[in-house]
């Protein structure tokens, strides 16, 4: 089993209300993603699969979080947008995208800072 990673990042705030409750700055909340595949099919020059359909759907969900706040968007308008949330929602979202014989996504890893990441892994 070969195990790929996918990464992206994008930025976006959460609690950070202003004036009528708008965001006013969104700097300091750059998140990183990456996708976490495995398979065991590898093409004739050793290459896993071919990844750009996933690649494209991965830039239009993390289009929808990048430069807004994260707390007007469905799910999080009632839930923190943590970490642990925006990679379930991640997940949840590129999961119908494979279904590729062969290939899984095996979960959605998220960083919040350098030093802090999490895992999304469903049971």
């Amino acid at each position: 089993m070969y195990y790929l990673s996918v990464k992206k990042h994008f930025e976006a705030a959460h609690f950070l209300r202003g004036y009528k409750g708008k965001c006013e700055n969104l700097h300091g909340h750059r998140y990183e993603v990456a996708l976490k595949i495995k398979t065991g099919e590898l093409d004739e020059c050793g290459m896993g699969a071919d990844f750009s359909l996933l690649k494209t759907r991965l830039n239009e969900v993390l289009q929808s979080y990048d430069h807004t706040c994260l707390n007007d968007l469905t799910p999080f308008d009632n839930i923190n947008p943590s970490a642990e949330n925006i990679a379930k929602d991640i997940y949840d979202k590129l999961k119908t995208v494979i279904n590729k014989k062969g290939v899984e996504l095996w979960g959605v890893e998220v960083w919040e800072s350098p030093d802090s990441s999490v895992l999304y892994q469903p049971d």
